[in-house]
């Protein structure tokens, strides 16, 4: 090895260092042209890195959510002696979870959030287009909390309290998969809960054409009535930018549709401008129907759709947007 070193800088001319590299590797492995197996491999690389990332980056939202649960973890390990005497014991870990996901949402999304005072001081149902991760809401629910010290329940799909080591996560953040009862009574002790009503089939298969997919579902708008509040609808600007689903093969679609899970492969995860624009409430009006107030919300929700997002999504505009200035909306 040191007879290859010294060859390398031997004669009147110096090798470069990938050269003289590639001539220790031939030396060491007795391989010949091992240059043009190493000039292979770097093509292979290269040709295949923009596909690696898209489908890596999408990994590091679910390396937060773990994050979360262990920093949870530690946190009830040092807190144990205070459960017996605090009435949130949690309330310190919330706070920090806040920071945590705030914090990712501003320098990896320039997160903002606008039309807060439209969120009432009492109960309320926050209704909002489902993007093909949450990680809008975490990002809503995490800066609500910051600003107002506020708390948001939301209701989740089944397969959700399926994952492994969420069990503690879903408990402190008050996370629920309904049913409608409880969803009731969390409203009626005052608490803020919100629901996207495309849940997962949404998410999967809306595309860049931010299609709105409730099919004919009014459970969210008796759940309004019952607990006589008012829905305030909320969109995400750029939310199907951030992240990209395969939902147009339709072989995935139909496997969906009979195993009901989400087997459909994600990508993205790129840095997109992301602003969630929440609308004005829609009162309780105790002489409406059901289908009639979900008709109305989904209304509110498209209006907010085609004043704040531009159709279809473009990755690249999203991602120029972060250099951009909003200007102030009325």
């Amino acid at each position: 090895m040191t007879g290859g070193n010294e060859s390398c800088t031997a004669g009147p001319t110096s090798m470069s260092y990938l050269t003289c590299l590639t001539y220790i590797l031939e030396e060491w492995t007795g391989v010949e042209h091992i240059g043009d197996y190493l000039s292979y491999a770097f093509y292979i690389l290269w040709l295949f890195f923009p596909l690696v990332v898209v489908f890596v980056l999408p990994g590091v939202i679910v390396i937060l959510f773990y994050v979360s649960i262990l920093l949870l973890h530690i946190y009830k390990r040092k807190n144990e002696l205070k459960e017996a005497y605090s009435h949130d014991v949690w309330a310190g870990a919330k706070e920090m979870l806040a920071t945590l996901w705030d914090g990712h949402g501003r320098i990896w999304h320039g997160y903002e959030l606008h039309g807060v005072e439209n969120i009432p001081s009492g109960p309320g149902l926050v209704v909002f287009y489902h993007g093909a991760t949450p990680v809008d809401y975490i990002y809503f629910s995490a800066r609500l909390h910051i600003m107002k010290k506020r708390n948001c329940t939301v209701v989740a799909d089944n397969f959700v309290f399926r994952l492994p080591g969420f069990k503690i996560l879903l408990d402190v953040l008050g996370i629920i998969h309904g049913p409608k009862e409880a969803c009731v009574r969390t409203l009626k002790k005052g608490c803020l809960l919100a629901i996207a009503p495309g849940g997962v089939r949404e998410a999967l298969f809306s595309d860049e054409m931010y299609t709105i997919l409730w099919s004919n579902r009014k459970g969210f708008a008796q759940v309004a009535i019952d607990a006589k509040v008012p829905i305030i609808p909320m969109f995400t600007q750029n939310v199907r930018e951030g992240f990209r689903t395969l939902g147009g093969i339709k072989i995935l679609r139909s496997l969906y549709e009979r195993i009901r899970l989400p087997v459909v492969p994600l990508y993205g995860g790129f840095p997109v401008k992301l602003r969630t624009f929440i609308g004005e409430p829609i009162p309780y009006e105790p002489n409406m129907t059901a289908e009639e107030l979900a008709e109305k919300t989904k209304a509110a929700v498209q209006v907010l759709i085609d004043k704040h997002q531009k159709i279809p999504g473009n990755i690249f505009r999203a991602l120029m947007e972060r250099f951009q200035t909003q200007k102030k909306e009325d």
